[in-house]
């Protein structure tokens, strides 16, 4: 990423991220496909403040025609956790944690997650964080997860598993660390975020600054 003493562009190039190296996950994934295991992977949560937070649907290719949210990433500092909902539905736990207002789920297009998540059951959301609203308050001036990421983590994520199949019998390792990759990274772009001074914004358009 170009920056000099702390300073950071608003935005970055289609072109200035392609030359970021291409990173991912690669912490411990834990795939959650039966209810007993979803009330055990809530007890490993307990605790946690902030979870980096993402859903998953099998793409439609009929138009007019969505399917329901496949799979829900949750990212801890030390683990990410895939909730295969398609197979293990959403229990009560699952529903108090994403009603929570005391633990914060950080992620991108929030609202459409939690729109998805409505469909398969009713809940009132609480604690969830939009990265780009806070990134417009900070000052940057582009908002999707690959450009935050190049913006503020100095790498480029793959979006290339992003129409596979998420209802498949088994996921592919590609599919679990894709997966894995957008929850860990919002996580990861919250911090940089809550920690980031507006000040330190600078316009892409009219400044120059050096690596």
């Amino acid at each position: 990423m170009e920056k000099e003493d702390n300073l950071i562009k608003n935005k970055i190039t289609n072109e200035a991220l392609n030359d970021l190296p291409l990173n991912a996950y690669q912490g411990e994934i834990v795939v959650v496909e039966n209810t007993e295991d979803i009330s055990q992977v809530i007890k490993e949560m307990d605790g946690e403040k902030v979870l980096g937070f993402d859903t998953e649907t099998r793409p439609s290719f009929k138009k007019g025609k969505t399917n329901l949210i496949s799979l829900i990433q949750l990212s801890t500092e030390k683990s990410t956790y895939l909730i295969r909902t398609h197979k293990t539905g959403v229990t009560d736990e699952l529903l108090h944690l994403l009603s929570n207002e005391d633990v914060k789920k950080v992620g991108v297009g929030i609202r459409d997650d939690i729109r998805g998540l409505q469909k398969l059951k009713a809940f009132t959301p609480g604690g969830f964080v939009e990265l780009q609203t806070m990134a417009v308050d900070k000052g940057l001036k582009d908002f999707s997860l690959k450009k935050l990421a190049g913006i503020l983590l100095e790498f480029r994520v793959s979006k290339r598993q992003r129409l596979s199949n998420w209802e498949a019998d088994q996921l592919t390792q590609g599919q679990m660390v894709y997966a894995a990759t957008d929850s860990w990274v919002a996580l990861e772009i919250f911090k940089k975020l809550s920690q980031l001074d507006s000040s330190n914004i600078v316009d892409a358009d009219t400044t120059s600054v050096n690596n």
